[in-house]
């Protein structure tokens, strides 16, 4: 089934168009033949195949269920995505960390403490992969190569530290007294350059609203290298809006501070929500104007210039691999090296595996049906890189964000939120919501469609592998049979803590969705308020709604006979579960945030900085740091929206930033 059909109202949802490839394709899926493909998705057609049958064998063959652990012994495909199952980035540069841990599960108590100058800088993309001859920034077609040399040229005047991460200088291990240095807002706009850095505009491609696009790049973005911590961890920092690069095209490679608040914000919200995300160390303003025609109807103004530094173990895309396989020739063999690259730094375990270790998976009754992802480790990656992205949308649907743009080219290969543009959590849920008034025609990328357009993007980065004779087609068609499975069992399990149910139960789940659609129901305050029902059947049915009430607005009587049905259906469920209110409250607000950032607090804070307060934008990030907690004197922030809140440009925005 399509994860859309999970919680969709006839009325609201019956007009949606959605993409071709679906979830429940992920388990009968045959590929076309691995020659590189660039069509968009309405062209293309997926003849079922039997179920998929997972064989993991260690000297005997033993059937097991896809979703079971392994023996003890032996590797499992879980273990592949060990690290983002774990969310620990701060151990093993792949996932996210633990929301719930103290001082981010990091003890800081004897922390390295470095001034810029001392900072660990390893450049290994530049230095072991194929790069530019050219350093300058004309638009062009850059070939043969994965960057192009390009130093940050953003002009600024007296720019200014708007908002430091405090959880993120500890990952690079920067002392906090480095963000109060006189030329700190200078090295971070790019004026003045880092000692160690070697910086670089990535070069990539990408489907656009499945269409293929061709070269894209970092258009705006400069790598200035990566840091390696005493935990030898590796962190690329990149400036967005640092100026123009090859990859520019007639843009002019700079950001505005509208656009930069909102990606710095979200970063480290989605962060502390325990979803896994690049991060953003600080933004700093140019001091400089910038034109921007925000809803692209052809009346520009000028708004105040931002740079946001962004962090993340490696800023590599599905789109890094694409642009070379649509080359082909000799540009193939640039997608091994790329992939020989991320195994090699950011997928170390795939490396050292063994045929020892056997792993191998029936995919049918045909002969050499069977994969072997030990004997093949870009097959091995590419069942992590899909099921990294699996439990990522996941992870997503559960607190009711909206990426807005799920081009190729945004999607990362280690399976973190990238490319924070006209991003929205759900209000008043809606399945259909799409914050990016770009794709308002067709709502490809609405909330509701985030799980097939994410298996559609999986599918356009094991073609490519394909293309360049990485992957088989059995092996392709595994890994994406392995997005469906994990993206189900962790949305299953997400939805079933969220209820604090001891078992999933789709009947409940699906119809409570279906209510909230109805009646607009906002997403976060419900599934905080719902922690407050108590598991007694005999509560009089005059008073079942009571907890609900502050979220439960203008409902007539059939809705509320609707909703009080429910509610006697969920309270015999969590009286038969035989957990207590006070252990299933703790469990459920543990994920169920009461703050979210929302759009109307982004703006709140664009608002204020852009006449010269960043107090708001220091706050909103204060509180966003501890979105489970109930943090009294803060309870503004977890209002529903006010009126203006649905103006153009606050509820939903365009790419213009």
């Amino acid at each position: 089934m399509q994860i859309l059909s999970h919680f969709s109202s006839k009325a609201s949802l019956s007009l949606l168009p959605l993409p071709r490839l679906s979830l429940s394709a992920a388990l009968y899926f045959r590929r076309r033949p691995s020659k590189f493909q660039f069509c968009p998705s309405k062209h293309f057609q997926f003849p079922r195949l039997p179920l998929l049958v997972c064989n993991v064998s260690s000297g005997t063959s033993q059937q097991v269920p896809m979703d079971s652990p392994p023996p003890e012994a032996t590797l499992s495909v879980d273990s592949l995505t060990h690290d983002l199952q774990n969310q620990s980035l701060t151990s093993d540069g792949h996932g996210q960390m633990n929301n719930k841990s103290e001082n981010n599960g990091v003890n800081y108590t004897h922390a390295v403490r470095l001034k810029l100058e001392d900072l660990n800088w390893d450049n290994s993309f530049v230095r072991e992969l194929p790069g530019d001859p050219r350093t300058d920034t004309i638009p062009r077609e850059v070939l043969h190569a994965c960057y192009t040399k390009v130093s940050p040229s953003a002009e600024v005047e007296n720019p200014q530290l708007v908002a430091w991460s405090e959880s993120v200088s500890k990952l690079l291990e920067l002392d906090p007294e480095e963000f109060g240095r006189p030329d700190f807002p200078l090295l971070f706009s790019g004026a003045s350059p880092l000692v160690g850095s070697l910086p670089y505009a990535q070069c990539y491609g990408g489907h656009q609203f499945g269409m293929w696009a061709g070269q894209l790049g970092d258009g705006r973005a400069i790598t200035l290298g990566e840091v390696l911590n005493s935990k030898s961890e590796r962190w690329e920092l990149q400036l967005k809006g640092a100026g123009k690069t090859p990859y520019s095209r007639f843009a002019d490679g700079l950001a505005v501070l509208r656009s930069s608040i909102r990606e710095f914000l979200c970063s480290e919200a989605m962060h502390n929500l325990g979803i896994p995300t690049t991060r953003a160390l600080c933004l700093v303003t140019t001091g400089k104007h910038v034109t921007r025609d925000m809803f692209y109807d052809g009346n520009p103004k000028e708004e105040p210039g931002a740079i946001v530094c962004r962090v993340s173990p490696s800023f590599l895309r599905f789109g890094s691999y694409q642009i070379h396989a649509s080359r082909e020739k000799e540009d193939l063999a640039i997608v091994r090296t790329l992939a020989d690259y991320a195994i090699r730094h950011h997928f170390p375990h795939i490396e050292n595996m063994s045929r020892s270790e056997s792993l191998s998976f029936n995919t049918g009754n045909e002969e050499h049906s069977v994969v072997d992802l030990t004997s093949n480790k870009y097959a091995a990656w590419a069942v992590e890189v899909a099921e990294r992205t699996a439990s990522l949308v996941a992870k997503w649907q559960g607190v009711g964000f909206t990426h807005g743009v799920l081009n190729t080219d945004n999607m990362s290969i280690l399976g973190l939120t990238i490319d924070y543009g006209p991003f929205g959590f759900l209000d008043a849920f809606d399945p259909s919501y799409t914050p990016n008034t770009t794709d308002l025609p067709g709502r490809r990328y609405c909330f509701a469609n985030q799980p097939d357009i994410g298996l559609w993007n999986i599918a356009q980065f094991t073609r490519t592998l394909s293309a360049a004779q990485l992957i088989d087609d059995k092996e392709a068609n595994y890994a994406m049979e392995r997005y469906g499975t994990r993206f189900m069992d962790d949305y299953q399990a997400i939805m079933t803590k969220k209820l604090g149910l001891p078992k999933y139960i789709k009947q409940l789940i699906s119809k409570l969705l279906n209510n909230m659609a109805v009646d607009k129901v906002d997403y976060t305050n419900f599934f905080r308020l719902l922690s407050n029902i108590k598991a007694d059947p005999r509560i009089p049915e005059e008073e079942l709604l009571n907890p609900l009430k502050a979220v439960l607005l203008d409902i007539g009587q059939e809705r509320k006979e609707a909703w009080i049905s429910w509610v006697k259906i969920y309270i015999e469920e969590l009286a038969a579960s035989g957990i207590s209110d006070e252990e299933r409250k703790a469990s459920m607000n543990a994920v169920n945030p009461k703050y979210i950032l929302r759009n109307y607090l982004c703006q709140s804070a664009i608002d204020a900085a852009e006449q010269g307060d960043f107090g708001e934008v220091q706050r909103v990030l204060k509180v966003m740091e501890r979105p489970y907690d109930e943090q009294p004197g803060m309870e503004k922030y977890a209002r529903l929206p006010p009126a203006w809140a649905y103006r153009p440009g606050v509820c939903m925005l365009s790419c213009s930033s």
